[in-house]
């Protein structure tokens, strides 16, 4: 059987969605209040994050479709990940120039590599 990501539940601050506090944004904060409920760990205020929604070492940095993506930032990089293409995406860096990426996009789709972030012509 094939190994699976976990799945956890959202993590969001205390009071998300509550109709008198539409401006708490969804995000998480570590609670630090010394009588906040969430930092108690009370069960009706929701999940934190903590060390067992980790997945196992074999699933870190692997994508959705199974792969794992190689960052590219020159020709070299690039030829290097197109030869070893087997189970790998490409990601470009966001230090290349546009026209570059459109370059390397074209390259890479020409070899049948997967970018994630290329340039869509």
């Amino acid at each position: 059987m094939a190994l699976k990501k976990k799945t956890h539940p959202k993590f969001n601050v205390p009071n998300y969605g509550a109709k008198s506090r539409s401006r708490v944004p969804e995000r998480w904060r570590k609670q630090r209040g010394d009588d906040n409920k969430k930092r108690i760990k009370k069960n009706f205020m929701g999940a934190e994050p903590t060390i067992g929604y980790g997945n196992p070492e074999q699933l870190k940095g692997v994508r959705e479709n199974g792969r794992r993506t190689v960052l590219v930032h020159d020709v070299g990089e690039l030829q290097a990940a197109i030869d070893n293409a087997k189970g790998t995406d490409i990601t470009l860096s966001s230090s290349l120039s546009s026209k570059k990426k459109a370059i390397f996009t074209k390259v890479a789709r020409d070899h049948d590599v997967q970018v994630t972030n290329g340039v869509i012509e």
